[in-house]
């Protein structure tokens, strides 16, 4: 599972399709990716994501409205982004976030960024895990801190970026 954790990859802008997606075809690609280490809010659903979720973003305008009900890279990369950091913050939050990003720099190079920086994250914290093995700090010690620095992290983002 470690592993496979570690392997964790979110296609890059040039490895999404280069052809706009029909609803269901979306839901099945971002499952694809994510359905391993994102979960669902509500527990009684085996999906992650859904059709619904996907249209309430339209509506709260995350997301732009689909152009002949069909789903572009923005929709992609925009939604891969959404269904990873709806983990930890909320809707409004992520659409700032993601209008702070869209303003310093182009979708494909934020998207990309975001992308390598969950992976490069994903691969420190499961490394130093295996460090810790050989360390004084225990397991428990390990995941306190991991703990604490996940309301760290969102605290920083909160109060230095959200302005909350």
């Amino acid at each position: 599972m470690e592993k496979e954790i570690k392997d964790f990859h979110l296609p890059r802008w040039n490895e999404l399709p280069n052809i706009d997606l029909y609803i269901d075809q979306l839901v099945g690609l971002l499952e694809e990716y994510l359905s391993g280490y994102v979960k669902n809010d509500n527990e009684k659903e085996d999906k992650i994501v859904t059709k619904t979720m996907i249209n309430n973003y339209v509506k709260q305008d995350i997301i732009k409205s689909p152009v002949n009900k069909k789903y572009n890279k923005e929709h992609m990369a925009s939604l891969f982004v959404i269904f990873v950091l709806k983990q930890v913050y909320s809707i409004n939050d992520i659409k700032k976030l993601i209008r702070l990003a869209l303003e310093t720099s182009p979708i494909n190079q934020a998207y990309n960024r975001f992308c390598s920086e969950l992976e490069k994250a994903i691969r420190i914290v499961f490394a130093e895990k295996n460090y810790i093995k050989n360390s004084k700090l225990s397991e428990e010690q390990y995941l306190l801190r991991n703990v604490v620095q996940s309301f760290a992290n969102k605290l920083y983002v909160q109060r230095i970026f959200l302005k909350k």
